[in-house]
């Protein structure tokens, strides 16, 4: 199959440079590209590439609540008892 793209020549200079230094022609490293990248869409994603998108969404903004959990939790209680008390 022959296909056609056009590129502006900015890329052009940058896909004969890559090329070159790849010791390929021009088709060859443009046939490995697309190659490459239809192969990366269909191969299975990780969990972490699914849920990426997730993580951090709800970030509470504190860094600390790994380390200070517990005394964190107490405090929470500590305010709610309180409150219910006064």
């Amino acid at each position: 199959m022959t296909l056609t793209v056009r590129i502006d020549e900015k890329l052009a200079i940058w896909l004969r440079k890559f090329a070159a230094e790849e010791g390929e022609s021009v088709s060859e490293f443009v046939r490995k590209a697309i190659k490459e990248r239809i192969e990366g869409k269909a191969r299975k994603k990780t969990p972490y590439e699914l849920g990426k998108h997730l993580f951090g969404k709800f970030s509470s903004g504190r860094s600390d609540l790994s380390t200070r959990s517990k005394e964190i939790y107490r405090e929470k209680m500590r305010a709610k008892h309180a409150k219910h008390s006064a």
